[in-house]
């Protein structure tokens, strides 16, 4: 079976509906297409939350990179810098920054460390682009997703009209 670059399988489309409905009920098929639609929208949730999830971290991380890529050129200075803190989305305090070789990040999960000026400036430019690069892939997945989801529900579509024809049928052979 076919599958996208992360290993999302490509949904089949059913070309030929009598020879497809051949091997199983109507009522097994459409339970089966509709399993696999819950599937890929369960998948298509989880690609949303982490879309959400990188969106709000590649702003914090590009602010981040600006400010440490601030201190790079003003290293060699011996004068303090006069800041605003975020200490909240709406909360702001003063501050003044002592000249420093040094900064402290914290990577999550509660873990801060102490890095040079320029590991920082590396690490975050590094996060920084495998954050573009999986939001750029979580986006194409998302479209690969929507794809698979309307291909399956036009298959349940076809099995479920195929049924209705062939039951039509069994009723006016019968009358």
């Amino acid at each position: 079976m076919a599958t996208n670059p992360r290993g999302i399988p490509k949904a089949p489309f059913v070309d030929d509906i009598d020879s497809y409905m051949k091997s199983e009920t109507s009522e097994a098929t459409l339970r089966k297409l509709t399993e696999t639609v819950s599937k890929y929208k369960f998948m298509e949730n989880s690609r949303l939350q982490q879309r959400g999830s990188l969106e709000q971290k590649i702003p914090e991380i590009e602010k981040t990179l600006a400010l440490v890529e601030y201190l790079c050129e003003t290293q060699g200075s011996e004068a303090p810098i006069k800041t605003l803190f975020e200490v909240n989305d709406t909360l702001y305090a003063h501050a003044t920054i002592p000249p420093t070789k040094t900064v402290n990040l914290w990577l999550g999960a509660n873990v801060m460390l102490e890095y040079t000026v320029d590991e920082a400036k590396e690490l975050l430019t590094g996060k920084l682009s495998v954050a573009k690069k999986s939001l750029g892939d979580t986006v194409d997945d998302l479209e690969f997703l929507r794809d698979q989801i309307t291909t399956m529900e036009v298959n349940i579509a076809r099995v479920y009209n195929w049924d209705v024809k062939q039951r039509r049928q069994q009723r006016e052979a019968s009358s």
